[in-house]
């Protein structure tokens, strides 16, 4: 897959996962809505995600998977951002600990308020956090219609059954999509998102260790390359849930696509393809 059909097809699966996931947000979206309102908001943002970039590029991996993780539970509502004094929100979830850059998407908000106090949604700032990220990653940039309003419920529960655990095999993946009204096409090009950012080896060591559940030595994953999986032995033991593997390696701060390159080789780090940190 070339790069630039790759970026095309990154875009347009975005605008329509936005469509498909949040069609009641999604009818009142435009570009430029804030225009009037506040017509620096895109401008204040990318200032904060540049400035976030030069000094912490890593981010821009979990700040495109919060967007994603946010519109696949109750569409982009911005609800994964809400807090529950009982642990009971999204991001309480256990898709959702692993979640980084909460203080970006902070950042981004406080700097709007400076210049316009209640006017720009928190769902917004997600959707062009994201855009934003992956521009400043050599990625393509796009238009975001804006206008989101902010949700106002989150519930773990929610966030369990509607996120896609990185253990998922691809008939699973295939059905969860379904029942979003996304394609295969779509399952496969949103996948190399994956080529920014880490994971936890949590996400991925028993594909590495105990990958029947037989507590044999040596269970590994036949389908990942064996030579790759000495290389993720020496990164990730057993019980190892703090480090933090590259899912592109080389390349995994660049929006390129190697992931696609890795999968064929047999090394892509998850079953499922869809978790990251």
């Amino acid at each position: 897959m070339s790069m630039s059909k790759l970026f095309s097809s990154f875009f347009l699966c975005f605008m329509f996962v936005l469509f498909v996931l949040d069609p009641a947000n999604a009818q009142g979206l435009k570009v430029g809505f804030y225009a009037k309102t506040c017509p620096e908001a895109e401008f204040i943002v990318k200032k904060v995600i540049t400035q976030t970039m030069s000094v912490a590029p890593s981010l821009a991996g979990p700040l495109l998977r919060m967007h994603f993780h946010d519109c696949f539970v109750r569409g982009c509502e911005g609800s994964v951002l809400l807090n529950s004094s009982t642990k009971q929100a999204e991001k309480d979830a256990v898709p959702n600990l692993s979640l980084r850059g909460f203080q970006i998407i902070d950042n981004v908000k406080s700097a709007l308020e400076k210049a316009c106090p209640g006017v720009v949604s928190c769902a917004d700032i997600v959707a062009l956090v994201a855009r934003d990220v992956v521009a400043a990653s050599k990625g393509p940039s796009w238009e975001v219609e804006t206008g989101r309003r902010d949700g106002r419920t989150s519930n773990l529960i929610e966030a369990l059954l509607n996120l896609i655990p990185p253990f998922a095999n691809i008939t699973t993946l295939k059905n969860d999509f379904q029942q979003k009204g996304l394609s295969v096409k779509d399952l496969v090009v949103l996948s190399g998102g994956h080529t920014i950012g880490t994971s936890h080896c949590s996400s991925f060591t028993n594909r590495l260790y105990n990958f029947t559940g037989k507590g044999i030595v040596g269970d590994a994953d036949p389908t990942l390359d064996p030579n790759y999986v000495l290389r993720l032995n020496s990164r990730c033991k057993p019980n190892d849930v703090n480090t933090l593997v590259e899912m592109d390696p080389g390349s995994f701060k660049t929006f390129d696509d190697d992931y696609y390159t890795l999968v064929a080789k047999r090394r892509g780090l998850f079953q499922s393809g869809f978790s990251s940190s």
